[in-house]
């Protein structure tokens, strides 16, 4: 069982910066992809950005690309979203997910991911 728990969210100013942080209680947090989703107001849960298991492969939207960073520490079981230039419609729940797999192929699909967090508030104000 995986067991993943995000902070870091909070609100902001645009054009300001958050570090969201996910926490993975499992034994080998080396061998799972993460993901980084996140649900706006009246929207459906989208991808954000994810990286492999050993985080040479990433994978971002459009909309974040040039702004966010995802990484991991497979020492500390801890994936990172770094969100610079926030814009108001960035304001979601941000969700961390994760999928075992050693494939290099990050997927942006949410059925592709077995185990979530509860979720962080972010909300980015104009």
């Amino acid at each position: 069982q995986v067991h993943l728990v995000e902070s870091g969210g909070g609100v902001v100013q645009a054009g300001g910066s958050l570090r969201l942080s996910c926490a993975a209680s499992v034994r080998i947090f080396s061998m799972y992809a993460m993901g980084w989703f996140r649900q706006g107001p009246g929207k459906e849960r989208e991808f954000v950005a994810g990286l492999d298991w050993n985080g040479r492969s990433t994978l971002y939207t459009d909309s974040v690309k040039g702004r966010f960073t995802i990484s991991r520490d497979n020492d500390k079981n801890i994936v990172y979203l770094q969100m610079n230039g926030l814009k108001a419609e960035d304001t979601a729940v941000y969700y961390c997910a994760g999928r075992a797999t050693y494939s290099n192929i990050v997927s942006r699909a949410r059925n592709d991911y077995d185990y979530w967090g509860q979720g962080t508030q972010v909300t980015v104000s104009s």
